[in-house]
Parts: C-alpha cells; sequence; structure tokens
C-alpha cells in the first residue's frame, strides 16, 4: 500500500503541563505499513508541533509508535490528500 495521509480531530484533553492548549487535530503521514513518517499536532490555542525524521521527539511529545492499520480503528473516514497534509506540515515549520 502507498504512503496515505490521515486528518483526525481530538477532543480529550492532553492531561499534562500543556493541557490549556486544548483540543486538538493531528495530521499523520503513513508509510505502506501504517507506521507515522511525518505527525503534525495542532491544537486549539495556537501551538503546532511537527515530527518526522529528523525531529522525532521534544519535551512536548513525539512521532506516534503505533501502526495506523489497527483493525480496531477505522482510519479510513479521516483519509486526506497529500497536498492538504503539507499545508499543515509546512505550517508546522517542518
Amino acid at each position: 500500500m502507498p504512503t496515505r495521509y490521515f486528518r483526525r480531530r481530538w477532543d480529550d484533553s492532553r492531561g499534562d503541563e500543556f493541557d490549556g492548549w486544548g483540543h486538538s487535530v493531528w495530521y499523520f503521514e503513513v508509510d505502506d505499513s501504517g507506521w507515522p513518517v511525518r505527525q503534525v499536532e495542532a491544537y486549539d490555542a495556537g501551538p503546532l508541533l511537527g515530527y518526522g525524521p529528523d525531529h522525532e521527539e521534544d519535551q512536548y511529545g513525539g512521532l506516534g509508535q503505533v501502526s495506523l492499520d489497527d483493525p480496531e480503528e477505522d482510519w479510513m473516514a479521516c483519509m486526506i490528500g497529500r497536498d492538504e497534509f503539507e499545508r499543515a506540515w509546512h505550517s508546522a515549520g517542518e
């Protein structure tokens, strides 16, 4: 399966010292096995975080360590095009 792109809204709290950032929208680029290659987290209060091969983690979080090809999750409804992902990626300064 080729590279795929997803966007998913999370209305859950971070539950950490950055909880004030609010809810978030996450963007993923995944490889043919569903593993995140690049990821953007866009928080309601403004912070944008980007993770990828050259920046896998920092004090705020990191690149997802779970395949999105999980049979218990329906990610197909969250698919987006490459252009939408790239806009989010470049907005995050990556």
